[in-house]
Parts: C-alpha cells; sequence; structure tokens
C-alpha cells in the first residue's frame, strides 16, 4: 500500500499475512539454538496419589540422558500464586512434590540430546504411587471424603459474593409475581492452540538469561522468571517469536516452562521444550467449567425486578484462574438489563482436574450463558416473546454512564438499536410465522431462533507502552509493549502511526516481544489492545509531530506555530498558507542525526469500556435424531469506533466458530476415576468448515469516553455471545414439545433425549 489517504476505519488487509503464508512464520520449535538439549517431562497417569517412590536410575543411564530431575533436586518454587486470597498451601510445585493431584501433572523432568532419546528414557522412570480417592466433579469436592490439600482441610478455595445485599434480595422476590429458578452446566472446555506450549532458555556469556516463550506478554515473563530465580530484570531477557494462538491460555507460563532456565544451568546448554497435543490437552489448562444456580423474578409485564446466582466453579488441581472467573461472572451477571436487584456468589472448588487458567472471555462468556438463559426462562413462564422481555428491559441510552447492581461501570451504549438491527436481518416476526407452520405440520425438521444479547468489560485495568521512532531514512519504527498472537497489531499500529504521521505503511516498522527492545509491557488479553496499545501509538506519533514541527521550525525559519505537516504530501512539514517550501521526514531525520526523534508513551485510560452485541442463531433440528443444522448466524457488535473493519470481522468470526463450537461440540470430560476422556482431538470434539455457516456480522458504533479514539473491545464478543444464541435457539426449536433446558454441548443425543423425555 503506497498511499497516505486516511486510513482509521477502512479495511486494510493484514500487512503480517504475506510473511506466514509463504515462509510459514518462525516459532519457539523452529529456533536456531547451536547445542539445544531437549526436555521431556514424566507426567502422571493417577488423578489422585501419594507419591512413594520414583525409580530414575535406568532413565539416567539411558543413551542421550544428560540430566534428569526430580521435585528434591530443585532449588526454587513454587509457583507464586495468582491471588494473595487463596489458600498458601495451594500454591502449585513445579514438579510434583509427595503427592500428585492431576493425570498429566509433571514428576520428572528429562533432558536429553535428542527428541528420540528423552522418550525412550521416560519410559524408563518407574513411578511408584499409593492412589487416593479421586475427587471428580463438584459434588464430590464439596462432600469433602478426600482432600487435595489436607492442611487446608477443605476443598473449597474461599467464598466471595457481590452485589445488593442479602435482606433487599430477599424483600425483592418476596414482591414479586414470578419467580423462576434454574441450574445451568457451563462445560469444560479445552483451549487448543495450534501451537502448543513451548520454551528455551539459554544462559549467556555475560551471565545474563535469555528465554524464548509462546506467551501473550514477555514483560509479564521476564518478571515471573526473576522473582522465581531472585534475578534481577535486568538479567532476564524474554523473546516471543510468532505464536501460533493463545486465547488467553499461554497469559502465564506454566510450571514445565518454569524450570527450563534451571535445566539450562545444569546441563550448561540451551534447553527447549516444546510438547505434544496429548500433552497439551491434559496441561495447557482448561476454562469454564461452571454450575450455576440461578432465581430470577419480576412482573407478569416482563419486567425484571430481581436476580440472584450462585456460582460452582471447578477450578481443577490447583486455584489459578477460576476463581477470579467465577466474580467475574458474577459481576457480569446483568447483562444488558436494567435490574435493580442483582446478587451473585462463588464457591470454587479444588478437584483432580487439570487446572483452569484464562480463556476467551474468562468470565464474561459465562455470565452471558447465565442471564440470557434466565431471560428465556422467565419470559417462557409468563408466555410472552422472549425478544420483548428483553426489549422491555433494556438499559435506556441516557442512563450511561451506567452503574450497575455488581459495581461495574457501563461506559456507553445503545442497546436497542444493535437488538432491532440484529432481528431486522433474519426477519425475526417471518421467522417466528415460519416456525408455527412447521409446528402445525408435525415437521420432523424444527425451527428455532436463539436471540441473545451480551455486555463485556475490556481494558478495565492496567496500562500499555508505546514508543514511535524517526529512522536516519525517515523512516518510523514503533516499539509496542503489545504481544500479538494472531490480532494483526503490526498491521493496526502501523494504520495508526501513518494517519498521524503521513508516512506510508510500508515504511512503518513495528517491533514487540522483546524485553531488550521494547522498555514495558503487558498481557495481550481481555480484549484490551486498540484501547491501551494502540492509544499509546497514536498519542506517541502525535507527540512526534510536534518534535518533528520544531525541528522543522528551525530549517524553515519559522515560528513552531506556523508549521504545520502535509499529509496529502506524503508527511511533508511547510509555513501555514506556503506550501511552496517543504520538509519531509527525511530532512528532519537528517537535521537530529545527533539527537534522533523519539517519542514515548503509557496509556491508563480511565475504566475500559463495555462493548455489547445482540446475536440472532436460526437452526434446524431433527426431531427424530437430535441433530442440530444452523442455517443462519447473526451478529450485530458495538465496539465504539472501528479502527480496522477487517480485523474486527476477523476476531468476531474466530470468536463464533469457538462460541458455536462450545455450544454443540465442547467438553472435557472426566470419567468416575479422574481419568481424562478426551485427551486428543479424536476424543474432543470441535467442529469443521463443513459445521459452520457462512456468519452474518455487522455493527453499530457508540464511541467510549474513556480513551481517545472511542474504541472498545471485540476480540472475546463472539464466545460471549454466540453459545446463548445457539443454546436458545435448540431449545426454542423443542419449546413446544415441553423441553425447558438443556445444557451445553447441545449434543443429538441431549437433544434427543430431552425430546423423548419431554413426550413422554
Amino acid at each position: 500500500m503506497t498511499s497516505v489517504e486516511p486510513l482509521f476505519g477502512t479495511s486494510v488487509r493484514r500487512v503480517e499475512d504475506p510473511r506466514l503464508l509463504t515462509s510459514g512464520g518462525t516459532f519457539v520449535a523452529d529456533l536456531d539454538l547451536p547445542g539445544c538439549v531437549v526436555v521431556t517431562y514424566v507426567t502422571s497417569s493417577e488423578a489422585h496419589a501419594l507419591l512413594r517412590t520414583i525409580d530414575v536410575h535406568a532413565a539416567r543411564a539411558a543413551p542421550g540422558v544428560l540430566d534428569v530431575l526430580l521435585a528434591d533436586d530443585l532449588e526454587i518454587g513454587p509457583c507464586a500464586l495468582l491471588n494473595p486470597g487463596y489458600p498458601e498451601p495451594m500454591a502449585r510445585p513445579l514438579l510434583a512434590l509427595d503427592r500428585v493431584r492431576y493425570v498429566g501433572e509433571p514428576i520428572v523432568a528429562i533432558v536429553a540430546e535428542d527428541a528420540a532419546s528423552a522418550a525412550d528414557a521416560a519410559a524408563l522412570v518407574v513411578v511408584d504411587v499409593e492412589p487416593l480417592r479421586p475427587v471428580v466433579g463438584l459434588d464430590e469436592a464439596a462432600l469433602g471424603h478426600s482432600l487435595l490439600f489436607p492442611e487446608v482441610g477443605i476443598n473449597q478455595v474461599w467464598e466471595r459474593q457481590g452485589g445488593t445485599d442479602a435482606a433487599d434480595m430477599d424483600a425483592a422476590f418476596a414482591a414479586c409475581d414470578v419467580v423462576v429458578n434454574g441450574t445451568f452446566l457451563n462445560p469444560r472446555v479445552a483451549p487448543s492452540p495450534l501451537e502448543t506450549r513451548a520454551g528455551a532458555a539459554r544462559w549467556d556469556d555475560d551471565g545474563r538469561l535469555t528465554y524464548w516463550s509462546s506467551c501473550q506478554g514477555a514483560h509479564p515473563v521476564r518478571a515471573t522468571i526473576a522473582e522465581l530465580y531472585g534475578l534481577d530484570v535486568g538479567d532476564v531477557r524474554v523473546i516471543v517469536p510468532d505464536v501460533g494462538g493463545s486465547f488467553g491460555a499461554k497469559a502465564r507460563p506454566s510450571s514445565e516452562e518454569l524450570l527450563l532456565p534451571l535445566i539450562a544451568r545444569r546441563v550448561g546448554r540451551a534447553a527447549r521444550w516444546v510438547p505434544n497435543r496429548s500433552d497439551d490437552m491434559v496441561g495447557l489448562g482448561h476454562s469454564r467449567s461452571q454450575r450455576q444456580h440461578v432465581e430470577i423474578g419480576g412482573d407478569r409485564d416482563g419486567t425484571i425486578r430481581a436476580l440472584r446466582g450462585h456460582i460452582e466453579s471447578d477450578v481443577g488441581a490447583y486455584p489459578i484462574m477460576g476463581p477470579m472467573q467465577a466474580m467475574n461472572t458474577g459481576n457480569l451477571m446483568p447483562g444488558v438489563y436494567r435490574i435493580p436487584n442483582v446478587a451473585w456468589s462463588s464457591a470454587p472448588f479444588v478437584t483432580n482436574s487439570v487446572p483452569v487458567v484464562s480463556y476467551r472471555g474468562a468470565g464474561r462468556p459465562e455470565a452471558a450463558a447465565l442471564v440470557e438463559r434466565a431471560v428465556d426462562l422467565f419470559a417462557a413462564e409468563l408466555d410472552l416473546d422472549p425478544v420483548a422481555v428483553r426489549r422491555h428491559n433494556l438499559i435506556e441510552p441516557d442512563a450511561f454512564p451506567y452503574h450497575s447492581p455488581t459495581d461495574v461501570v457501563y461506559d456507553s451504549g445503545n442497546y436497542a438499536v444493535t437488538l432491532d438491527v440484529a432481528l431486522g436481518l433474519v426477519d425475526y416476526d417471518a421467522l417466528r410465522a415460519e416456525q408455527a407452520r412447521r409446528r402445525a405440520s408435525d415437521d420432523s425438521s424444527l425451527l428455532g431462533i436463539g436471540v441473545a444479547m451480551f455486555v463485556d468489560r475490556t481494558g478495565a485495568i492496567g496500562s500499555e507502552y508505546g514508543a514511535v521512532e524517526l529512522q536516519g531514512d525517515g523512516s518510523i519504527l514503533i516499539r509496542t509493549g503489545s504481544t500479538p498472537y494472531g490480532q494483526g497489531h503490526h498491521t493496526a499500529w502501523a494504520m495508526l502511526a501513518s494517519d498521524r504521521l503521513g508516512v506510508p505503511m510500508e515504511r512503518i516498522t513495528v517491533v514487540h516481544g522483546d524485553t531488550d527492545l521494547v522498555k514495558r509491557g503487558s498481557v495481550t488479553g481481555g480484549s484490551r489492545s486498540a484501547q491501551k496499545a494502540g492509544v499509546a501509538v497514536a498519542q506517541a506519533s502525535d507527540a512526534l509531530v510536534d518534535a518533528g514541527r520544531a525541528v522543522a521550525a528551525t530549517l524553515l525559519e519559522a515560528s513552531v506555530d506556523d508549521i504545520t505537516l502535509s499529509h496529502v504530501d506524503r508527511g511533508q512539514f511547510h509555513v501555514v498558507g506556503v506550501p511552496s517550501r517543504m520538509v519531509s521526514w527525511s530532512d528532519i531525520a537528517a537535521a537530529s542525526v545527533d539527537d534522533p526523534l523519539s517519542c514515548e508513551t503509557d496509556f491508563h485510560g480511565a475504566g475500559g469500556s463495555c462493548p455489547y452485541g445482540a446475536y440472532v442463531c436460526v437452526v434446524e433440528v431433527d426431531v427424530d435424531t437430535g441433530a442440530v443444522a444452523i442455517q443462519r448466524m447473526v451478529a450485530v457488535d458495538d465496539a465504539g469506533t472501528i479502527l480496522n473493519p477487517l480485523l474486527a470481522e476477523g476476531q468476531v468470526h474466530g470468536g463464533l466458530g469457538q462460541g458455536i463450537a462450545q455450544a454443540l461440540f465442547e467438553e472435557f470430560r472426566y470419567d468416575e476415576h479422574g481419568q481424562p476422556l478426551s485427551g486428543n482431538f479424536l476424543d474432543y470434539l470441535f467442529p469443521s468448515a463443513a459445521d459452520l455457516p457462512s456468519y452474518e456480522c455487522t455493527n453499530t458504533v457508540t464511541p467510549s469516553p474513556n480513551n481517545p479514539l472511542g474504541v472498545k473491545g471485540i476480540a472475546e464478543s463472539g464466545t460471549i455471545g454466540a453459545p446463548p444464541a445457539v443454546q436458545s435457539a435448540v431449545i426454542d426449536a423443542v419449546a413446544h414439545l415441553g423441553v425447558r433446558h438443556i445444557d451445553m454441548p447441545l449434543s443429538p443425543e441431549k437433544i434427543w433425549r430431552a425430546c423423548m423425555s419431554a413426550r413422554r
């Protein structure tokens, strides 16, 4: 692209793609690290057991083996608790010590010359255990007959609550005409990025540690490693090459990754670990995994007066993100609705399963699923159209900024418009008429319409760093603290700088993911990048223009106040009204060679933003088999001002795919012994392209007042809005048979059984 016409709001193709589609990019597994050793781990095959003896003698003597490590060999650990409110004994050891708590937990580290030698040696390790009663599921965890951490005394991590106080809630429900209760399951899912976890470590001759990570933020990883090893952050360099997906699961390094610097120091060589798919399915972390007890009440005209939820969450063997995700669910539980009395409580439990980590939405998809199903049940009890009930209870545009009963501030919105656009796209009335026709004719292919609305919370905490530098040839270098793993940051940040500097995008380079090249940075997650890193780049670019004007004023022998930057003429400075004499960015660079121009900023923002959307799913359900075919998937999002519609729609498309997958296909399951039943892609079901419809996506625009660009997050919207829309559509198709609720994933068997049970 050679034009310097305004780019903001235009669909600019990703500049990252040509390299990724030709050379294929460079991932941790591709790095050329001379003399690098291979690390593999022996992991637990028992869900819950005491470790008696671990015989590694044969493994140590195996060909190609350089080192074998057990928990007693470690000088570091355990992992720091992510929240100081977690019980201290629940801190996760780097290698299992005394007991194992889930299938897949690392016990022994094998270091070898090559992968084959490491695998052969791992097979020689003999682990003698005393099996303990496994804690599988929330009911078993609550009973407490078997404890993962006996010193804590219970399996519950903590108790948290929020919203309206109990006495007011009881009074509100007592005054309701109608009160409906429900229990909903939000299934455990595996994030499953195409690139598994991966890391590599090397101690350099100067004593510094260089660490390569497939992660979501170089600087947070550096901080974690420095703290664990007692190092100054300046003695650690973290480099993030291309990252093959994450969706939150790689926000923090796992214990297997954190051991690599120790291993590299012991063997005096670079060390790398790249697990296979099966290892990652029981090691990377899972998410969602909630049971929600919901009570909703209101008037017979459809006015919702009260909503209460108790969220039980299965957080896996160690509390990482699970307990905090349940709090996120509670805080976003009211959704887009004007409900005066809302209260939530949460009870997270540890179980003998893979720990729960962040995953696209991290508590907000669960919140949308909770309130949307509750509203559907409320409407069904009143025999009212679910869309009418939604519209009747929407927060009005003049209520913003809106303070919810759960103490979340919604920055801006016009929810009714978004709903109207979505309904208009599908011709809602015509769909209802067709549904009635099929039911009347006893058609075995039933039509279902699911409408779901949601509100998200993005970019609420933290800051992000951005720097823009003028190079000697007049080109531009951007340094960003954000770490992309598919979002298109190179394209977006170059667009922002090009618009402000008048420099073509091909003359702009974006640098990220290297703590030696970028001063500061945070985690790329929570749909925060555009409103944090993007604004930082924009502000640094504006500052560079001011610095350039000062140099241009000297060259043109004029006052700074009289200097302007002309974008039409490709970034030329000139005196206002005198465009015949111009100074280019190259001239500025030449004049400032002894003091190159560079501007940086950290953008904090004022409370983040609350994007929202209205999604409609249309399905056909075969009542004889329970098979579901999605006919239409309409997504209307409002993410404030859209920087690049192509990038935004790409994020929505990906989220829709994941949301549909959760609604219809995905569930990571364990048997009664805590053994995984979904340990690979043969057993863990997800949709192919043939299972997904062509999405219909559009957006409304309500700018956020909390950042100069007016942008909001959009990366997680699809995973928040799609599951309840699909779930409601399927249940709507069979509701006339007497089916009130079916839990996700809505498999053909579940649907068929629900229909047969209702008919009986």
